[in-house]
């Protein structure tokens, strides 16, 4: 089964066990992400809805690309520039595509829900202390005094009349 991706801008054809180098995504050698904006999915000649066909992938490295040179140059007039840039990119292995989530996707999901579960035990509590607050805000507000008026805006120069021609001798 086949799929065809869309990351970074551009656009992949991928199956299971391919190897593609994509443009940065976040997450480190190992990790496993999905790849969620499937454009096409088919088997053979036959196509598949796409909105149903999940592709996910396993990061192998966070890589830099070749160097690309940017030379800039004016004749004759003594100007040369010289840059270069490597661009960041992410070497994934495609793991399954087709239905449904992968097994290693569901591993990555539970480790999210547990994060997510100790998050909202903080959150009482920084609850808390954010309720006291606003209201001690107001408190303060309501005691300042009224701010002074900003003076008026200045008006712009007169304008000078024009130069006064001599008179011609008669």
């Amino acid at each position: 089964m086949f799929a065809v991706v869309r990351t970074g801008g551009k656009q992949y054809r991928v199956a299971a066990g391919d190897k593609i180098a994509v443009e940065k995504l976040a997450g480190e050698a190992g990790d496993t992400v999905t790849l969620g904006d499937v454009l096409l999915a088919g088997d053979g000649e036959a196509l598949k809805d796409a909105g149903k066909v999940t592709v996910s992938a396993e990061i192998i490295a966070q890589a830099k690309s070749d160097k690309v040179v940017v030379f800039k140059k004016r004749r004759r007039h003594n100007y040369r520039r010289k840059a270069g840039h490597r661009q960041q990119l992410t070497l994934l292995k495609i793991l399954s595509v087709g239905e449904g989530k992968a097994p290693a996707a569901k591993k990555a999901a539970a480790a999210k829900t547990d994060d997510a579960a100790e998050q909202k035990e903080a959150a009482p509590k920084k609850d808390a202390a954010a309720a006291k607050a606003p209201a001690a805000k107001k408190k303060a507000a309501s005691e300042k005094a009224p701010a002074a008026k900003k003076a008026p805006a200045k008006k712009p120069a007169a304008k000078k009349p024009a130069a006064k021609k001599p008179a011609a001798d008669k």
